[in-house]
């Protein structure tokens, strides 16, 4: 068994692949969802994963990890832990931040949170379906004087279709599916959506 369908085994052992008919936090619809959280919630899991996906950008020299609320916050802070501790640093290991909605959905970086002028960042997240809030992130970020280097995820589920400014990879490709609302055969054949996820102002995806 190969590394990456270890990590696939430890989302399936938690019961985070769900098949159905579910609303995207992106407004898509699909007949699978992976929720994150099911896996992250068991540490040694998310260590593991946090690992794999750390050793991607190993040798990119990362100041700082950013990650964009809620789906981001947890394996953000284990990338963070498993990137090497740069020299000069407080000793507290790689800094995790993360970028959050204000009360009209726009992210931003609040609770004190600074970077500095060109500090080397890496952007990650959960799941990559359209790339929107990563892009966000990136966005905060740049507004907030760091550089990113990176971008990262666990899932990428656009089948290699997001463009990003940087560099990208996930821990995971699993090409998923997803549609329109006005173009879900799901809804054609009479079922409702079910919203899985995390993100409440769906009209800033």
């Amino acid at each position: 068994m190969d590394s990456r369908q270890e990590y696939y085994k430890l989302f399936e052992a938690a019961g985070a692949v769900r098949k159905g008919h579910f609303e995207l936090s992106s407004g898509l619809h699909s007949s699978m969802y992976v929720q994150c959280a099911q896996v992250l919630q068991y540490p040694r899991f998310a260590e593991k994963l946090g690992h794999g996906l750390a050793g991607l950008f190993a040798n990119d020299r990362i100041e700082a990890v950013v990650s964009p609320a809620m789906g981001g916050l947890i394996i953000g802070q284990e990338v963070a832990r498993a990137l090497p501790e740069l020299p000069g640093s407080i000793g507290g290991g790689t800094p995790a931040l993360f970028v959050e909605r204000d009360a009209s959905g726009n992210m931003t970086m609040r609770r004190g949170f600074q970077l500095k002028p060109g500090q080397r960042v890496l952007v990650i997240e959960d799941v990559w379906t359209t790339g929107g809030s990563t892009l966000e992130a990136i966005r905060v970020v740049e507004e907030a004087g760091g550089f990113v280097v990176a971008a990262g995820a666990l899932i990428d589920r656009s089948g290699g279709k997001i463009e990003f400014p940087v560099e990208a990879q996930a821990l995971l490709d699993l090409p998923i599916a997803s549609y329109e609302p006005d173009d879900c055969p799901l809804c054609r054949e009479g079922s409702a959506a079910v919203k899985p996820g995390s993100r409440f102002v769906r009209s800033a995806s």
